[in-house]
């Protein structure tokens, strides 16, 4: 069932419904804070399955397949907290401006979400206030508050990719996304490069803008924040063998990127 009015989601998130926000690690001291918000696929029930068959619900039209799995692994690594968004991107897509065409999808790749049909300003505000508007504005609490207590603060926003976008594939193992960041890209890719059996995309397969993304806009840019995205292809992490592996390999990297960019700094603060 999909419901149309908006009245019938003027309480989107019912008393069976989780909370929009999952959180890990919320005593972590790492410098690293870690996003990831497309981690889940729910639907509140009160939205059915907009439309869709249940296999559509499982394609990365709704989440980011395996990036739950290495998110987890690698904020219990690091010792970061983690802040987490369980509801699916075809609800709301918490990385997109509400104001973009794109962050409640008619269409999403060649699938067409009839729930998201036709849907009043009324039915998209419910959705932005239950699901968008708690997320971001755990982001912005946890990151105001280690701002007030010294802590360095470093915004990694995970995310994973298809191997084969419109018919086209793609090489990329992982992917470094920014856009005005200019400290921690560069030391992402050269480490990433360091990896032999890499290939790495410099802003690719996505690159970040504040028309098309809204984690590392707002939340790292606007604050001034070392900040990047992370996209792992999801073929690599498709199984907990693979999320496993990723999860060793970024938490290695990360240590890295603390040693040489993070504690200097602090140091000298």
């Amino acid at each position: 069932m999909v419901l149309e009015s908006a009245a019938d989601t003027s309480l989107l998130l019912g008393a069976a419904d989780v909370p929009p926000v999952r959180e890990e690690n919320t005593a972590g001291r790492s410098p690293f804070l870690l996003t990831c918000d497309h981690y889940g696929r729910l639907i509140p029930q009160a939205l059915g399955d907009l439309g869709l068959l249940a296999s559509e619900l499982t394609r990365h039209i709704a989440w980011d397949i395996g990036i739950a799995g290495v998110a987890g692994q690698l904020s219990r690594q690091l010792g970061a907290h983690l802040i987490a968004q369980r509801y699916s991107r075809l609800v709301i897509d918490c990385n997109r401006p509400p104001c973009a065409a794109s962050s409640i999808p008619v269409l999403s790749e060649a699938t067409t979400v009839p729930g998201n049909e036709g849907l009043t300003r009324e039915a998209a505000e419910a959705r932005r206030q239950a699901i968008f508007e708690p997320y971001h504005r755990r982001i912005a609490e946890v990151i105001d508050r280690r701002l007030r207590e010294g802590l360095p603060t470093v915004l990694v926003s995970l995310h994973s990719f298809t191997p084969v976008y419109a018919g086209i594939a793609r090489p990329w193992h992982i992917g470094t996304l920014y856009h005005r960041d200019t400290r921690l890209p560069p030391l992402l890719l050269q480490l990433f490069r360091a990896e032999a059996d890499l290939v790495v995309g410099d802003n690719e397969p996505y690159a970040v803008s504040d028309q098309t993304d809204y984690t590392i806009p707002v939340h790292g840019e606007a604050r001034g924040l070392m900040n990047s995205g992370i996209e792992i292809r999801q073929d690599l992490i498709a199984d907990q063998a693979g999320e496993r592996q990723w999860a060793d390999r970024l938490a290695r990297i990360f240590a890295e990127v603390e040693a040489t960019l993070i504690r200097p700094r602090a140091s000298h603060l």
